[in-house]
Formats: structure tokens, C-alpha cells, sequence
């Protein structure tokens, strides 16, 4: 039954760190899944718990202040919320490989990129420095640098913000990961360079077989690569849904709200850009009722501005809305 199962399924997660006014929800009740062999991408505005999520999941919270309070994390099958550390260090960077944002900051300008590569199959694989090294070669020519042997001895300060990328996706990929989680990996790359990091990112998915959790604020690159979409707001789940029905009929005022803000829909629609209006509240200060509610032109006083907010099932996905307003004229009729 283990192919019937998502291969990431978590459920209930509620994350707190400290602060003066005692600890603050940063993730609250977030439930979505990952299944085997998928692309599902996690949107929304910075501080909406995307990336605070997937590092509640596996264990990398606590090394900074923060505490898992509720909440389930399955990954193959083994719950990873609570497990030890020797479980989740065996499995991050060997089942679980990570991009994050910023490759200079996750790369040490000591040593060559094949040896940082070959670090990870070493610790992971039991492999010999040969093996290790040939390991770490092949995984470079994966991502299509050039001449991957002789760059296997070169260092980070020696390559492009777009190369170091793909050093930082060759060293994720290296041990043949399940699950390989994206974070913010193009925000720092020009328009024309995220776009091979995508095309790059997409054929290592179906090359090896392996599931991507993307997590980005752009839904530019959502429509690019997405398979599903899980929306954030808030620390909260707003909505979630399969990608093409997501862009075609989204149902969340705050979904709608980000598709209208893109350029390339307001090109599309004839008219400029709809900005969002109002800013995200801090997590001291969550409006009571939808967080949404003070930016959303669809609120109504009562079902929106009080008591809790359920997120609950709607056709082929999930829905946080107490008014569920008619969205049917299609993005760009706001």
C-alpha cells in the first residue's frame, strides 16, 4: 500500500518561537501533502510560515528557539515530529535533499564545490573518497555545468550566482533523494537564469523519479513547475487545490488577489498591475476571524471578523473563506 500513501503528509502542524510577549504561532494547523513523483509548490507573501513549515517538519526549528506544539509530519511512512536526532540527520540530505535561497551562504568558500559534494555522499552513503568524488562529478553534469570534472575543483567564489545554484541542486540531489525541498531557490537570479533553474529542476524530477516541495512567493514560477498549489496566509492554509484549477478558478479573495498583482496577468487582462491593498499583520497581532479580513474587498462583518476560521474541503481541494464570494468572472475583473 505504499504507493497509495503521499509520500510527505502533514497534518495538524503548529509551530511557536519566543518572544517578548511570551511564544507566537508562526504555523498554525497546517495540513497539505506530497505525493510520489509530484511537484507541489507552497505560495505566499514573506512571513506566512511557508519555509518555517517544512523546517518544523524536519526538525530544524528547535536549533533556533522554535517548538512544534501539535501536529503530525509522516515522511515515507515514519513520523519525523519527535524523532531523534540521529533518525533526522540520516535522513536530511540522504532521503530529503534541501535548495535553499542564498548557495554562498550554504556553501563553505574553503573548499572546492566537489568536495562539499562529495562531503554529503561520504556521510550519507558510506562511500569512499573515490566513489564519493565520482559521485559528486556526475551529479554537476546532471545539472548541466560544463566540464563538470574540472569545475568538481574549482570554488563557490569561482562560479556565477546561476552556477552556484546549480551546485547547491547537484549537492541536494547527489544521494538520490525522495524529497527534494526548494526554498526561495531563484529569488536572488534574473528572470532569464530562474528560468533554466526550473527547466533544470523539472527534468532532475523526472529523471530520478523524485517528489519537489517548491516554496516560493512568486506565482510566476508556480505556473511553471507546480503540479499543486498550497496557499499560505497568515501561518495559516487558505487554500489549496490542483495547479491548473488554482489558476483558472481561484477561490480564496487572497489567491486572487496574488494572481491580479502579477505582471503577466494584468498584461494578459489589458490593464496594469492590482496590487494587494493594506499589509500582512504580524503574528502578535492576527485580526480575529480570517486573517485576511482587513485586505479583502469581500469582507462581510460577522462571518468574517469573528470566531475561527475552519479550513475545510472544496472540490478537489481545501478552502479558508467564510463567504466563499463568487470568483467565477475570472482573474482580471477586479
Amino acid at each position: 500500500m505504499t504507493a497509495d500513501r503521499p509520500l510527505l503528509d502533514i497534518k495538524g502542524l503548529t509551530v511557536q518561537f519566543p518572544s517578548p510577549n511570551g511564544f507566537l504561532t508562526v504555523v498554525d494547523d497546517v495540513s497539505f501533502s506530497v505525493g510520489r513523483n509530484d511537484i507541489v509548490c507552497i505560495v505566499g507573501e514573506s512571513g506566512s510560515g511557508k519555509s518555517v513549515t517544512t523546517q518544523a517538519a524536519v526538525g530544524l526549528v528547535q536549533p533556533k528557539g522554535g517548538r512544534v506544539t501539535a501536529g503530525s509530519a509522516m515522511f515515507d511512512g515514519q513520523e519525523l515530529i519527535g524523532a531523534s536526532n540521529r533518525t533526522l540527520n540520516r535522513i536530511r540530505g540522504n532521503d530529503i535533499g534541501f535548495i535553499f535561497q542564498e548557495p554562498m551562504s550554504s556553501l563553505n568558500p574553503a573548499y572546492t564545490v566537489g568536495e562539499q559534494i562529495a562531503e554529503v555522499v561520504r556521510r550519507h552513503r558510506g562511500a569512499s573518497r573515490k566513489e564519493a568524488w565520482a559521485t559528486a562529478v556526475q551529479a554537476l553534469d546532471r545539472v548541466h555545468i560544463a566540464s563538470a570534472a574540472t569545475r568538481a575543483e574549482a570554488y563557490p567564489h569561482q562560479f556565477s550566482g546561476g552556477m552556484r545554484q546549480r551546485v547547491m541542486i547537484a549537492m541536494a540531489i547527489a544521494c538520490g533523494p525522495k524529497l527534494l525541498i526548494a526554498d526561495e531557490p531563484t529569488t536572488a537570479l534574473d528572470v532569464t537564469i530562474q528560468a533554466r533553474i526550473l527547466e533544470v529542476l523539472k527534468e532532475l524530477q523526472q529523471e530520478l523519479g523524485m517528489s519537489v516541495l517548491f516554496i516560493t512567493h512568486d506565482l510566476g514560477v508556480v505556473a511553471e513547475i507546480a503540479r499543486s498549489v498550497v496557499v499560505m496566509y497568515g501561518a495559516q492554509v487558505v487554500e489549496s487545490a490542483p495547479a491548473a484549477q488554482l489558476f483558472a478558478a481561484p477561490r480564496h479573495p487572497y489567491t486572487r488577489g496574488l494572481l491580479e498583482a502579477m505582471p503577466q496577468v494584468a498584461l494578459e487582462r489589458g490593464h496594469d498591475p492590482i496590487a494587494i491593498p493594506g499589509t500582512v499583520a504580524q503574528a502578535h497581532a492576527w485580526p480575529k476571524g480570517c486573517r485576511f479580513n482587513p485586505r479583502c474587498i469581500y469582507r462581510q462583518d460577522g462571518p468574517c471578523t469573528t470566531g475561527s476560521m475552519p479550513l475545510t474541503a472544496e472540490g478537489a481541494g481545501l478552502l479558508r473563506c467564510a463567504v466563499r464570494p463568487d470568483l467565477s468572472q475570472g482573474v482580471g475583473a477586479l
